[in-house]
Order: C-alpha cells, then structure tokens, then sequence
C-alpha cells in the first residue's frame, strides 16, 4: 500500500468513526435549534445579493427565495404561469399580452405593478445568456395597465414563456422599479422582492451564514408546489443557511440533528450517513448535473481550437467522475453537449473523442503553436466535485507536455476570477482552464446551455470562444418549428461544437441530497426551494 493510499483510509477510518459518535449522540450534544427555524447547508457560500450578478447556484436559491418570476419551470421543466394571472397570444404570435395576479406586493408594501415588470425584463435580457438571444426577438416590452403588459416580437419567437420562467443561469426575477436602474456591475446592496421569504440583511455573514425569514405577505397560487410552480407555501418561520466548507464537519453536523438539510454532500460520505435511520439521502434534482473543463479562448494556447481539441483527446471522463463522484451508480459518461437522456441529448459528432489519445493530443497542442507556456488551472478546494477534477485536469494536462500552474481559490473568488479578461500571468487575475459543474437544467437547451453561448460579441460566458458558424447553427436550431428539422439542425450544430470544443465535456452526475427525517415536504427541483417544508 502506497502512502498516500494508507493515509487516505486512515482519513476514511477516521472520519467513520466520527460520525458514528456523531450518530450515536444524543441531540442535546449538540446546540439545537428553534422548531420553525431550518438549517441547511448550501452548495457555496452567498456574496453578493443581486440576481443578475452571476449564475452561482446559491444566488439562484436566494433569487428563488426572496423574488418571484412572472412564469414558473415544474419538476419536469414544464411552463406554468406564477405571478402571471391569464395571458393570450396573438394568431401571428407576435404578441404576448399578460394580465397580473392580485394582490402582489413587495415586501416593503408596495404594489408590483407593470411598471417593475418592465424595466425588470430588460435588465434580464441584456444580463442573461438565454435572454441575450430573446432579446433579438422582441421589438418592445410596454405597460398598458398597472396588473397588465405586453410584449411585442419582431418574428415568432416560441420560447416566451419558456424564458420568463427560467431555472437556468440567471433568475427572471421580477424586482422594484428603483432596484432595476442599479447597474448589475455594481449590484444590489438590499434584497426587497415579493417572493416567499425575506432576506435578513442585517444577520447576512458571508462566509458563515445567511438568514431568511417567512414573509407573511406572501399570497400562495393554489395549485400544489412542482419544482419552482405551484403554491409556495412557508411553514417555516426561519430558514439559515449555514456555510460549512469542510464536508466531514458538515457530515457530522447532519447525523447528530445540529443541521437539517445538506446540498452536494460528497457521494463517499453517503454510506456513513446512511446507517442513521433518521437522515434520508434521496434525489431532489430531476436533471442530474453535467462537469466540463472550460478552456479560456481569449488566450494562448486556447484560442486555436487545436488546443481545445489536444484537451479533450487527453481527458477520460470516468477519470474525472471516479475521483469527483466514486460509485459508478451516480454518474456516467455523455458525450452529448445538451444533456444525455434531455430533449437536445444527441452525442453526434463525438466519435473521435470516446477515448483518449495521448500521442494525437501532443500533436494537436504542437501545431497549436503551445512550446511550454505556464497555463494556470483554476480551481476550489470549496466544492469536492470541483476539486477533484481539478486535480485530474492537472494530471492529464502535464501527460501531453503542459507547463501547469493550480492556483485554487474559494469558489466566491472563482466566480469573479472568471469574469476578468487579463491575459495570465504573474499577479494577474488572469486563467487560462477553469474546472467546474453545471446543474442539468442549465445544461439541457440551446438557450439556457452558456458554455454553448459562442457570439463574438464577447458578452457570452468566461472563456469567450468565438465561432461565427456556430452561432449560426445554434440560431437555425432556435428557429426550427418542425421536429425533423430541429433534429438535423441539432446535428449539424452537435458536429459543429465538436470542431471547436468550447467545453471539454467531463462526464454527468447525479449528487443526491442529505436531510433529517423529521424534515417533510420538500420539492424535486432543480435549485433547492424551502416552502412547502415542515420540520417535526
């Protein structure tokens, strides 16, 4: 046995037999909480308030939580109204004219009226990948009542309904007139929207906690919650969320009832929880998740797609999945860019990228032009996931002759690193490869899927690739009406984004979540929601 190997089941044994004390304790061992207060622990920490800042999952639960959306995705991402009471569109499905539920107030008191939904639109559209595309549909966005607006299209568009619900990227969340004129550069320093829960700015510790409460405003649908639809009904009167980065101090919390809920628990941990017949391990999240390794394209080697293409020759996904995630039921390999087993799911195009090739990567990354540069490898020690591929990225990128540097940071610094277009070097912030995971819902659509987004226009997702030819694929497949022609232009695109590989697909995975029993009522959907939840 290796050293490495025996200190990590030494580690293992370790940690087993702290949760089994865990286990064994009473509750009174542990600092208990309130019986209307929930305490989960979330994917990542919360560091920034506004929901058009980023797509970081936290800020999606917070938008969820705190704002309401005109329309709703359900658990099998199907298109329900939510703060929209009726709506009718034209025959020439040129006008889409909506009429408001009653009753909507923000949690300051004031009334949501069409002058909120309007400028909230726009401030989406310009921010969001999916309303980036909507937008060269729409011709005008108007109020024409306080309950009742419009919105005017310059050609058939048949996602409207789709995009004023999204679950993907960022929330279409509706907000105050005066919150949408703050430039989402500089971002929200107070959350007040009319969703189901109010976030307590003054308990807010990043790093450590973040706290909501029941907002008594709130007028539920009537329907029964199904993903982000339905009655969001709160039975809670507290929700905290709780930032704890290291997994076996969380695991440990969770077995002895100190937490309740846990998001993106490691899949090793999973067996030790399971033997307490008071926590319940189960999958909430109907779509799985989808990893990749995102090169940026902005810089050398990556802005020759040959580079691109040496990565994905030199990458196995069970490498990446074997260390990330571990038991072989919870993942498998997809070589499809919209999701294996979703409606885009198609792996077309892949053929030559099943297994890897060691001696083609090398040659592709010298006809590249690549003779030994340091490429700096991002990465977070924060997210298990993440920090397990990023280990394997590093590996595999140094077997075809990569000079790497591994820089980690906390996944907060990431998701602003990665924005910055510095070309990498010394005291840059600048990157050249960014390891992550998307939620499947996101991953799914040609609309809502960002590492597919490759306009030229720089305003698409970090690592800015760039491809004229792809974006013309990718507007025919919005385009297609018919099933057979949606199918060829999928295709024809498939092939296209396996040219020039703007993401080197890594494999996808379900990652289950850990609650206490005495905890009801939760929803399947894709980003965690807390109303319709008591705790016993």
């Amino acid at each position: 046995m290796s050293e490495s190997h025996a200190a990590a089941v030494g580690g293992s044994v370790r940690l087993l037999g702290v949760l089994l004390l865990a286990l064994a304790a009473p509750l009174g061992a542990w600092a208990q909480s309130p019986q209307k207060t929930l305490k989960i622990v979330p994917l990542n920490d919360l560091r920034v308030i506004d929901p058009h800042i980023n797509a970081n999952p936290v800020l999606r639960l917070h938008a969820l939580a705190v704002y309401d959306t005109l329309m709703a995705w359900d658990s099998e991402l199907k298109i329900k109204p939510q703060m929209v009471e009726t709506y009718e569109v034209s025959a020439d499905k040129i006008t889409y004219s909506f009429v408001l539920r009653p009753g909507l107030k923000f949690q300051d008191g004031q009334t949501v009226t069409s002058r909120d939904i309007v400028p909230s639109m726009r401030r989406w559209l310009a921010r969001d990948t999916f309303g980036t595309k909507m937008s060269k549909f729409v011709a005008a966005i108007e109020a024409t009542g306080e309950r009742t607006f419009k919105i005017v299209l310059n050609e058939p568009f048949a996602y409207v309904e789709f995009a004023l619900g999204s679950a993907a990227g960022m929330i279409p969340v509706v907000m105050r007139e005066q919150d949408t004129k703050i430039d989402p550069a500089v971002g929200l320093t107070e959350a007040i929207g009319s969703g189901p829960f109010v976030f307590q700015r003054s308990e807010w510790s990043p790093g450590a906690k973040i706290v909501y409460t029941r907002n008594p405003a709130y007028v539920p649908r009537n329907e029964p919650p199904d993903g982000h639809t339905g009655g969001k009904v709160v039975k809670i009167d507290r929700l905290e969320l709780v930032v704890i980065p290291d997994a076996n101090t969380a695991a440990a919390a969770v077995a002895a009832g100190e937490i309740d809920f846990w998001d993106g628990a490691p899949i090793d941990l999973l067996p030790v929880l399971a033997k307490s017949k008071d926590v319940a391990i189960e999958r909430l999240q109907p779509w799985g998740n989808f990893a990749g390794v995102r090169p940026n394209a902005l810089f050398p080697p990556f802005n020759n797609p040959k580079a691109r293409q040496a990565l994905a020759l030199a990458f196995d996904q069970a490498d990446f999945m074997r260390a990330a995630i571990g038991d072989e039921k919870w993942w498998k390999p997809c070589y499809a860019f919209y999701l294996c087993g979703g409606p885009f799911g198609t792996e077309v195009g892949s053929e030559a990228y099943r297994k890897p090739d060691l001696d083609k990567a090398r040659q592709l990354l010298a006809e590249s032009g690549y003779k030994g540069e340091k490429v700096v490898l991002m990465s977070t020690p924060e997210i298990s996931v993440i920090s397990a591929m990023g280990q394997v990225a590093q590996q595999r990128m140094q077997a075809i002759g990569m000079n790497v540097d591994l820089q980690l940071n906390d996944f907060a610094t990431i998701l602003v690193r990665q924005t910055k277009k510095d070309a990498p070097g010394p005291g840059s912030p600048g990157w050249n490869v960014l390891v992550t995971y998307f939620n499947g819902v996101v991953n799914h659509h040609p609309l809502t899927n960002i590492a597919t987004n490759m306009a030229c226009d720089g305003s698409n997702w970090a690592g800015w690739p760039c491809d004229e030819e792809a974006e013309r694929l990718r507007d025919r497949l919005v385009r297609a009406s018919e099933p057979e022609a949606r199918k060829a232009a999928l295709e024809a695109f498939q092939r296209r984004l396996w040219e020039t590989i703007p993401l080197v697909l890594a494999g996808q995975f379900e990652q289950p979540a850990v609650w206490r029993r005495n905890v009801t009522g939760l929803v399947k959907a894709s980003t965690p929601v807390f109303w319709n939840v008591t705790k016993n």
